[in-house]
């Protein structure tokens, strides 16, 4: 097991760790600029990603299925844990709605997809594909709803999620597999080479956020919501997940990929509806951090334990 684990972490995370130690550095020494890059890896690399994958994707309707009902069902089993504790705990609103953030939603898109792709090679970026997009919807849905319960409004949901193109690459991608069509061969290569670019570059990004998010400072009230939040994320979570593949008996390599996808850290996205919203963007930053640096033991462990 130790044999395998140490594998994994040579493998997989450290060629992840190279470009998000350069966005870090880029981050702290350069001031590197990722508005930019996010515009790029939103409007470009994750289109591109999504429609390269689904367009020759390994995968069936059982599994598109099974990825829905289990993103559905972790997510408001998390909920209810999240709400549950912040009950228990007294914990005021903003902290309360914070560890919500912490404890649904992962950084499966610009951490989880490269991870996946080195992990379990194309067939786990396959399987990966429609959770990556059913997260993506969730978060622009659900996700602002945790945020700002008063402040929320459907109309305003539904128009960030179709405001999004890898929305539109993912609905070509299927109307392409359904009538049983294919893309040019040289369009179809030129989006490839985009989306080889995908990895590097929103992890760069993320090791630049993390710079950001590690200069917020956490006061004291917080503390026990950013234990919890530690907890739930890092332990809690991939035990519910598992749980939950079991209850759907879903098996093999899509049980590997999403058991995985649910385990990972906080997403970043989080601490933007945070700030908006006033969700204790303290909080969800530091917690942002040491989820992510705790990740890189916690997942080669999970990867060696679902023999990835």
């Amino acid at each position: 097991m130790i044999q395998t684990v140490l594998t994994t972490l040579v493998e997989v995370i450290v060629p992840l760790s190279i470009p998000v130690a350069a966005g870090a550095l880029l981050g702290r020494y350069k001031q590197l600029d990722t508005k930019p890059l996010l515009t790029l890896y939103l409007y470009f690399l994750s289109p591109a990603i999504i429609l390269d994958t689904l367009a020759t994707a390994d995968i069936s309707f059982d599994d598109v299925y099974k990825t829905l009902a289990f993103s559905l069902m972790n997510l408001f089993l998390l909920w209810g844990v999240a709400t549950l504790i912040g009950k228990m705990l007294k914990l005021a609103p903003p902290e309360a709605a914070g560890l919500t953030l912490i404890s649904t939603f992962t950084n499966s898109v610009n951490y989880g997809l490269p991870l996946v792709l080195l992990a379990f090679g194309q067939l786990g970026l396959d399987k990966a594909s429609i959770y990556v997009i059913a997260q993506m919807v969730i978060v622009n849905t659900i996700g602002v709803y945790f945020a700002a319960r008063s402040q929320f409004s459907v109309r305003s949901a539904v128009k960030s999620v179709f405001s999004l193109p890898a929305i539109y690459a993912a609905i070509l991608a299927l109307l392409l597999r359904a009538l049983g069509l294919h893309m040019p061969h040289e369009l179809a290569s030129g989006v490839a080479m985009a989306a080889g670019a995908y990895s590097p570059v929103v992890l760069a990004i993320l090791g630049a956020q993390m710079v950001k998010v590690q200069a917020a400072h956490t006061e004291r009230n917080v503390q026990l919501a950013f234990w919890t939040g530690l907890t739930v994320r890092l332990v809690l979570a991939p035990l519910l997940a598992a749980l939950v593949l079991l209850a759907l008996n879903i098996t093999g390599t899509l049980f590997s990929v999403l058991l995985i996808l649910a385990s990972m850290p906080v997403a970043v996205n989080s601490v933007v509806l945070a700030e908006r919203f006033g969700s204790s963007p303290a909080l969800v930053s530091r917690c942002i951090v040491w989820t992510t640096l705790a990740s890189f033991l916690v997942l080669p462990v999970l990867i060696a334990a679902v023999g990835g």
